[in-house]
């Protein structure tokens, strides 16, 4: 829980932030969600599939773009680096979001 707080605080390094927090962590719990999403629809349920797609998502979505942001304010690297990140973090939890 530390790691998340940390991360939610842009107090990890850019490289985690994205690749650990955004990238993996967040295609694990949207692709969570999306097989739960797909499962519930299957058995005809479809606002527990709603919530099962978008409860925990776009939460964790917003909390990512934000975490990697952060992280990238910090970054003592190449500022394209940074502005990558935070251009790569938005695109890709919005596409999350969305499906």
């Amino acid at each position: 829980m530390t790691r998340l707080r940390a991360f939610w605080r842009g107090d990890l390094p850019l490289d985690e932030a994205f690749w650990t927090w955004t990238v993996l962590v967040g295609l694990a719990i949207n692709l969570s969600a999306i097989i739960a999403l797909l499962i519930l629809l299957s058995l005809d349920r479809p606002w527990e599939a709603l919530i099962a797609g978008y409860a925990f998502t776009v939460p964790y979505n917003i909390m990512a773009v934000i975490g990697t942001w952060r992280s990238a304010k910090r970054y003592q690297g190449p500022r394209v680096h940074a502005d990558l990140a935070r251009g790569a973090s938005v695109i890709l939890m919005t596409v999350l979001s969305l499906v």
